[in-house]
């Protein structure tokens, strides 16, 4: 089997934390050289070991005192900011994250620079020791794994997004439907993305007909369309 893994583990839970270390760490493939319970824990963890993979819950609270927000007063990171932060950092390290959620958008974010040296399971796989060494190896080695739970998700999302009515839409026509659904007017739709009145007349009136709302009244039809993208809006996020 070579080498053992040189992992670090991240978990708020300090029985999951503690117990996937035995776990791991019995079956003889794996050196665990920290558990730690929050981000910035890891961070730390990762830079001071460089170890060959990351094990890591997809949510974590936040730190007690100030390292409790970002420098812009932000929340703390997570999860998956974790892995974008240690991926940044060192592109060699491989970051498994582990999440109860079967839900696409947190893999979309977590794979949103690339696949290479990430995988992401569902955190009853933990239970699955063969399956998580499996895992563990293929981000340490640059591949990818997708918990098929998540693949199925995943494509049902792509399904959604054919069917989606803003599919029909030109990206400079849902910048238009973004900016109405903050409130804006035509003329404070114009200056926010530099465009005429006029050519934000025209979008609006072409984003109306391509949702079917060319017959309805006009305040009625700024309503409609506003309520579309925002059932559907997560499914088109900005480019």
């Amino acid at each position: 089997m070579g080498e053992p893994l040189r992992i670090v583990i991240a978990d708020d839970n300090y029985l999951v934390r503690e117990g996937t270390r035995r776990l791991l760490e019995d079956s003889g493939q794996v050196t665990v050289q920290a558990a730690v319970g929050s981000a910035p824990e890891l961070l730390d963890a990762v830079k001071r070991g460089r170890p060959d993979a990351v094990l890591t819950d997809i949510r974590m609270p936040p730190p007690v005192g100030p390292a409790a927000a970002g420098g812009d007063g932000g929340p703390a990171m997570e999860g998956i900011d974790a892995a974008h932060a240690i991926k940044a950092a060192d592109p060699g390290v491989g970051v498994v994250i582990l999440s109860q959620y079967a839900d696409e958008s947190y893999a979309f974010e977590l794979f949103r620079n690339g696949t290479a040296g990430l995988a992401y399971l569902l955190k009853d796989r933990v239970g699955d020791l063969r399956q998580l060494l499996s895992a563990l190896r293929e981000a340490a080695g640059g591949g990818s794994v997708i918990d098929p739970q998540v693949v199925d998700a995943l494509v049902a999302r792509r399904v959604r997004l054919r069917e989606s009515p803003l599919a029909r839409l030109t990206p400079r026509e849902l910048d238009v439907l973004r900016e109405m659904a903050q409130g804006r007017g035509n003329a404070g739709i114009a200056q926010e993305l530099s465009l005429s009145e006029s050519s934000v007349e025209k979008h609006v009136n072409a984003i109306f007909t391509k949702l079917d709302l060319a017959s309805e009244q006009q305040v009625h039809r700024r309503v409609a369309a506003v309520l579309t993208f925002l059932r559907d809006a997560s499914l088109h996020p900005p480019g």
